[in-house]
């Protein structure tokens, strides 16, 4: 008897084919060995040859990927902190107004936030004389900004799940409280800072609101980039640099993932170890 699909298979196969199949047709084309984008020329790794030579789109990543590096980094760090003191710190004046102004990121147009940061470089740059001209520093800024919201909703979740029990125990013997947090809770929510991470990288490769409003001259981002090459047609340049970054970002993930996996394994295989040793010794 065959099995019947139900409605909720139906829209998530619909939904999977929705999010995942123009990446396909888009990793395709990059290997058409036609200029026109809509006519099939055959395979061709041409496109990809041809990214070489195409200094101008390779520095546009470039700029891209060391933005997102620098904003991962900083944004898993204040997002952390901030996701700490909102976590570990129940009552504190302002703390209303604090996580109010931690989460308004998530809810608050790019548009307007690109904006706002824009009006404060420019008024910061007539009263100190810094930023003397905008380019990657205030991306990187705008980008930290905009990720650590992230960062500290994801880390919060992970945090008010924790044992707080493990951490007492620590300072109790002894422990300084910055020892007990690099040594003891980092590593019990070393998932969720990766998760962070990540998140931030991909939001900060993926954004052109908060990079137009805030880049400078020499500073064009690949998103920049591409959205001033397509008004003008999709070329297949564009979709193979397109592809090689769905794979580069597809394979970190799966690395992360699996590293994670095999420490969250061992963390589980020696604490089981542990209790057992010492339900054997009483």
């Amino acid at each position: 008897m065959s099995r019947r699909w139900s409605f909720s298979s139906l829209m998530l196969v619909a939904g999977l084919l929705f999010v995942y199949l123009p990446m396909v047709i888009l990793v395709i084309y990059s290997f058409n060995a036609s200029r026109l984008v809509t006519v099939w020329g055959g395979w061709s790794l041409q496109w990809y040859a041809g990214l070489l030579d195409n200094s101008q789109l390779m520095s546009a990543v470039g700029r891209s990927l060391q933005v997102a590096l620098y904003t991962a980094i900083a944004a898993t760090a204040l997002g952390t902190l901030a996701a700490f003191v909102l976590t570990r710190i129940p009552r504190f004046k302002g703390r209303t107004l604090f996580g109010g102004l931690v989460t308004a990121p998530l809810v608050m147009p790019e548009v307007i936030t690109g904006l706002s940061l824009l009006l404060l470089f420019v008024a910061m740059a007539q009263l100190v004389g810094w930023p003397a001209q905008r380019g990657l520093l205030t991306i990187w800024i705008a980008h930290t900004t905009f990720c650590a919201a992230y960062v500290s909703v994801i880390v919060s979740a992970r945090l008010r799940e924790v044992d707080q029990s493990i951490e007492e125990a620590a300072m109790d013997l002894g422990a300084r409280p910055w020892k007990v947090f690099l040594l003891i809770t980092v590593p019990m929510i070393a998932p969720s800072l990766a998760a962070g991470a990540m998140m931030s990288f991909a939001l900060s490769l993926d954004d052109l609101v908060l990079a137009s409003f805030v880049s400078g001259p020499g500073a064009t981002t690949l998103p920049m980039e591409i959205y001033s090459a397509v008004r003008m047609g999709v070329k297949p340049e564009i979709n193979a640099v397109a592809s090689l970054i769905l794979l580069a970002v597809s394979l970190f993930t799966f690395l992360a993932w699996y590293f994670t996996r095999r420490a969250e394994e061992r963390r589980k295989r020696a604490l089981q170890l542990a209790i057992l040793e010492a339900t054997q010794g009483s």
